[in-house]
């Protein structure tokens, strides 16, 4: 078996102000997308990015096979949302944006304006004996009033970046509230698997949110010393990806690892491999992205790398 999760960038129809210019551009984009999932070959694989359902119909297609699929019904402003692609039946648990009950409302601009929701859905699927949940939290590159990806100052930037990070962290609480829903205090005997793009690195303080008490790492002694804990831990994968594949994007030239694959502690001791891109052991080719994600509309693929693990 192997679970995977993959942004697939404004996965649209042809035409729209987010999508590919035309019908050569789309083919080219699905034709791209559909090489790497057929290689992959994955058993569940969480989705992001997916803007028309109709799309990912279509990429499914191309890939060929049966295919199940569940779709978030949150998607955010610009209409992309989340979902699963699996090769077994699913049976939809939770799709959901709100934060935990005692979070209030974050700020989210200059005027005062809050947000009490997570800016796109979570969703929580069955399948088979595994239980899922993906996600997509608030991403780090930067928009502004007007529709600009510029500051206008060097104190609207730094303001702007604190709105998005106190987003991104009540997301990651609320993503916390799902993923003990689905661990129901029993991670020694459940398989549970929280996967999307987090936008954040292994070590940012969103990121360790998700993951529960200390020693909940792996390579740490709590790894392999088994402790009351592990009833609610999450465990990163990270740690047992080659590290010259260990990133899913490159940012302004930079490799970071945004997208994540956490399990549950039953899980996590099944892996028998982990990695990014395809697996073949070499490091994703991927394109250097600015702060300006429209510049990449229409290009074929993705601007990430699949992230994924395999189990015995």
């Amino acid at each position: 078996m192997l679970l995977g999760t993959w942004n697939l960038e404004n996965l649209f129809l042809p035409g729209g102000p987010s999508g590919p210019k035309d019908k050569a551009a789309y083919e080219a984009k699905l034709a791209a997308l559909a090489a790497v999932i057929t290689e992959l070959d994955p058993t569940l694989l969480g989705v992001q990015e997916v803007g028309d359902p109709t799309a990912l119909g279509d990429l499914l297609d191309m890939v060929g096979g049966d295919w199940h699929t569940a779709l978030s019904e949150h998607p955010d402003g610009r209409g992309i949302r989340v979902g699963f692609v699996s090769r077994v039946p699913l049976r939809v648990l939770a799709d959901t944006t709100a934060f935990p009950r005692k979070l209030r409302p974050v700020q989210v601009d200059d005027t005062g304006g809050e947000t009490a929701a997570a800016g796109r859905g979570f969703l929580a699927v069955e399948a088979g004996p595994l239980r899922a949940a993906v996600c997509h939290l608030k991403s780090k590159l930067l928009s502004y009033p007007g529709d600009r990806f510029q500051p206008r100052d060097e104190g609207e930037r730094a303001r702007f970046g604190a709105y998005a990070l106190y987003r991104r962290a009540a997301e990651a609480a609320a993503l916390r509230a799902l993923a003990d829903e689905l661990l129901a205090g029993a991670g020694q005997e459940r398989d549970v698997a929280v996967v999307g793009d987090l936008n954040d690195e292994v070590q940012a303080a969103t990121t360790q949110i998700l993951l529960g008490p200390p020693g909940s790492e792996i390579g740490t002694g709590g790894f392999d010393a088994p402790d009351r804990g592990d009833a609610v831990r999450l465990w990163n994968i990270a740690p047992l990806i080659p590290a010259a594949q260990r990133f899913s994007r490159v940012n302004s030239g930079r490799r970071e690892l945004i997208d994540h694959v956490l399990l549950s502690h039953r899980l996590v001791h099944r892996v028998t491999e982990a990695g990014t891109g395809l697996p073949d052991a070499n490091a994703p080719h991927l394109p250097s992205i600015g702060p300006n994600p429209a510049e990449r509309r229409g290009e074929p693929g993705s601007d990430h790398a699949p992230v994924w693990a395999r189990f015995g």
